[in-house]
């Protein structure tokens, strides 16, 4: 069997890869989201944060602002957004999330420096100049940032929708990483997804963020929109890479009609079939490869001298509800509606609607909706998804020793279930060590599902999931 390393590019195998094309989680946390419950809220929240402090060595933290905001609607869209062009609502939106600031902070000692904060949405730059000083402040104010090298501050922006001069303004608040949204250059299929944007507004959103001394770039791109080819797509993927951004995320279209509004505007007939969707991601992947890119895992690509690529080489790279992250060991404070927190052993959620997020906040009450606290059964499988997620391979006799077990007795059943896929030659199965192959490396969902104890209660409730690829 060929295994992977992370200076050789995985094989992309599509006969493989059609085969196990089924539907799963992220694991951008285990358990997924959809086992949240809201029997978890403030009072749960408060307690997991007292015992964070506790540790020996306090962790530091990551700060998680969300944006809801959108000024016109993205139909592929599935993130949890607001559209107005009403600056009002951000006032009152503000107000409620410095409300919110102020509740939290205190929750966590001030030996606990702030290494990681990221801005989403919606549209982060929806925030003007002013507001998004003032915003800056406060949580400089209520939260100890980190004054080392590595420190992560990143935001999402919407070229369409903001000029080179906020962009230096941003980096006079510290932000040092930016990300912003192309999907596809091609207009049919931004005309088809209302996303209309220039390749010369992304070069000067780009180029502005690296004269202002940010320290990595990065793009979105969606494959599996409406109206895409191939020819079209590899138009986009050759500006991509002329626009040489440190990252880039190449993420596969999941049309969910039903759960967003806003895909009922895409007229299905117009998807491309699953050949056309899986040529459209082997191009990808074969562009960016060539063109010096690592695969991270998943959907990421990053430069070999990008923080995540560097991550991934130390051992602190983590997944989390961002995607992959380069800070393993810190606790994430979602602020903001719909935010989810990951704090020691639990993870909880901010109510998804303004109502809801409000009316806490307004009663004095953390915006805590739903949650979870972790079992052991859980922090042992999470740890073991987050090693092949991450880093493609797991140390089974360190994992023994960390959680004090017999692999092949805990995981028997797990084990079992990776028989198919390791004679399929996704993975290997040794005594010693799991190790992810070249071609397993864009099935790693269908790895981890093989350790995840929720998932076939969640597939007999019909929850749904994403497509694998």
């Amino acid at each position: 069997m060929e295994i992977t390393s992370r200076t050789v590019a995985p094989h992309f195998d599509p006969a493989l890869i059609e085969r196990y094309d089924i539907s799963g989680p992220r694991y951008t946390s285990y358990p997924a989201a959809p086992q949240f419950h809201h029997r978890f809220g403030d009072a749960e929240l408060r307690a997991f944060a007292r015992t964070s402090n506790e540790d020996p060595i306090p962790r530091p933290l990551s700060l998680y602002v969300h944006v809801p905001f959108c000024l016109s609607p993205c139909f592929y869209c599935g993130c949890t957004r607001i559209i107005t062009r009403q600056p009002g609502k951000a006032m009152v939106y503000l107000d409620h999330l410095y409300r919110e600031i102020e509740r939290v902070a205190p929750l966590f000692d001030r030996d606990r420096p702030l290494a990681q904060l990221h801005f989403g949405g919606g549209t982060p730059n929806f925030l003007d100049a002013a507001r998004m000083g003032d915003l800056l402040e406060s949580l400089a104010r209520h939260f100890a940032f980190s004054r080392e090298a590595d420190r992560e501050f990143g935001i999402e922006l919407d070229p369409r929708w903001c000029g080179t001069g906020y962009v230096r303004m941003l980096a006079t608040l510290g932000f040092n990483r930016v990300s912003v949204g192309i999907q596809d250059f091609d207009p049919a299929v931004q005309r088809a997804v209302n996303r209309i944007q220039s390749v010369e507004q992304t070069r000067a959103v780009l180029d502005a963020a690296r004269d202002a001394g940010f320290r990595s770039t990065s793009v979105d791109l969606i494959y599996g929109l409406p109206k895409q080819t191939l020819d079209g797509f590899a138009r986009t993927l050759d500006q991509v890479i002329a626009l040489a951004p440190d990252r880039v995320a190449a993420y596969g279209y999941a049309h969910l009609p039903e759960r967003f509004k806003a895909q009922r505007r895409i007229v299905a007939a117009d998807l491309p079939d699953a050949a056309t969707r899986l040529a459209l991601l082997g191009l990808t992947v074969e562009a960016l490869t060539a063109a010096g890119y690592r695969y991270i895992g998943m959907d990421h690509f990053a430069r070999p001298d990008d923080d995540l690529a560097r991550a991934q080489d130390a051992g602190t790279l983590q997944r989390n509800f961002q995607g992959y992250s380069t800070h393993a060991d810190c606790d994430l404070i979602g602020l903001g509606m719909s935010s989810i927190s990951h704090i020691g052993a639990s993870f909880s959620q901010n109510a998804r609607d303004l109502v809801g997020y409000y009316a806490a906040l307004d009663a004095g009450r953390l915006p805590v909706a739903r949650g979870l606290a972790l079992d052991e059964d859980d922090l042992i499988r999470a740890d073991a998804i987050q090693q092949l997620m991450c880093h493609g391979s797991l140390d089974i006799l360190l994992f023994e020793r960390r959680h004090r077990l017999d692999f092949g007795v805990y995981f028997a059943a797990e084990l079992e279930r990776l028989r198919q896929p390791a004679a399929d030659g996704l993975i290997m199965v040794a005594p010693d060590r799991l190790e992810v192959s070249s071609r397993g490396h864009f099935l790693l969902r269908i790895i981890a599902m093989c350790f995840d104890a929720h998932l076939p209660r969640a597939q007999a409730v019909d929850v749904r999931y994403s497509r694998a690829l």
